[in-house]
């Protein structure tokens, strides 16, 4: 036996997790992509891709998907978590104002089974597909004495860009602007290692197999690995026809970490409790395990999966652009993020 395969890494079976996935990575290639799957270095034609532009500002992020990976893992569903990789990334940017260009990933596995990373990297590549961006780059790694068997990590980096004068949060916010939601499809990709101990506590006979009635027919796993919801195609249509003036992904920390930091200093946000609909996967976890109302809203994003602040008279425009936007509050004067009742 090769030494090396002894040591618990396989050439081999890279080489084949690479042909498996060369399809997939090379649908998301146009013509700005100089080189990509097998360079050392991916190449990306930036005069092309940013012809036109006045004063290009390129955004990047590097993130991953967290313990999802562990939720995928004990299901063994591996074509999903590449679209929450990708679609959190570009949440990220867009945030302040740009849009994608291109992307790269990372997977860390103990043992590498071909067929498992290409079914993440083909995920991946389609959230960069519906994203409109280019996969140029990636890293598989076998490191079998630093993750447990069967277990894997995910993470990627993306760059994307925006003109100087669009970039985002506005200087402009102020107290009265209205707080818009975009909802979310779950948990995205945040709070998983809460929401793993919370489903071994009390469902510790069939786990993420179990059915509770409020999840309407689908099991704990299939609500937890609901994929991450990309919000770029209702941004742009929101940016196209009305003033936003900031957004806010809701991502680990929830409202109370993410809002302040797209506002301006000694401004705050007031949440109003009853006006967008809770997913029922949050619902099953803050009733079942006794969540406070500040621990649920500091972990999870109950719901609020992209927050947009606009004008005031420019709310019932958004709704007639993207109806499922829902007024969910206001910026406020005072530097704290709450939630209140209705008026």
């Amino acid at each position: 036996m090769n030494q090396y395969s002894a040591a618990g890494v396989d050439i081999a079976a890279a080489t084949r997790a690479k042909e498996l996935m060369a399809a997939a990575v090379r649908s998301t290639h146009g013509p700005a992509v100089l080189a990509g799957m097998g360079a050392f270095g991916g190449c990306f034609d930036a005069a092309l891709a940013l012809a036109g532009m006045q004063a290009p500002v390129l955004v990047s992020s590097t993130d991953g998907v967290g313990t999802k990976t562990l939720v995928a893992a004990a299901l063994g569903r591996y074509d999903t978590v590449g679209q929450d990789l990708v679609n959190h990334a570009v949440n990220d940017i867009l945030v302040q104002g740009a849009r994608p260009l291109f992307f790269l990933d990372y997977i860390a596995v103990a043992r590498l089974d071909p067929t498992q990373v290409a079914a993440i990297v083909a995920g991946v590549a389609e959230g960069c597909r519906a994203a409109g961006c280019a996969l140029i780059g990636g890293e598989t790694a076998e490191m079998p004495d630093v993750y447990a068997p069967g277990a894997f990590d995910l993470a990627g980096t993306i760059v994307g860009v925006v003109e100087r004068a669009e970039m985002l949060p506005r200087a402009d916010i102020a107290p009265g602007d209205v707080i818009l939601a975009l909802p979310s499809t779950g948990l995205h990709t945040n709070g998983y290692s809460l929401a793993r101990r919370i489903v071994a506590q009390h469902f510790a006979t069939d786990g993420y197999y179990a059915r509770p009635a409020i999840l309407n027919g689908q099991t704990i796993g299939e609500a937890l690995l609901a994929i991450h919801r990309c919000y770029l195609p209702e941004v742009t249509a929101l940016r196209a026809h009305v003033t936003v003036k900031a957004l806010c992904h809701i991502t680990g920390g929830g409202i109370y970490d993410n809002l302040p930091r797209v506002l301006p200093a000694g401004m705050g946000a007031a949440i109003i409790r009853g006006r967008w609909t809770i997913p029922p996967i949050c619902q099953l976890l803050v009733e079942i395990s006794g969540l406070s109302e500040r621990e649920a809203y500091h972990t999870l994003n109950m719901g609020l999966g992209m927050l947009v602040i606009i004008p005031a008279n420019a709310a019932k425009a958004a709704q007639e652009i993207v109806p499922e936007a829902q007024p969910v509050g206001f910026v406020t004067a005072t530097p704290e993020v709450t939630l209140v009742d209705p008026a």
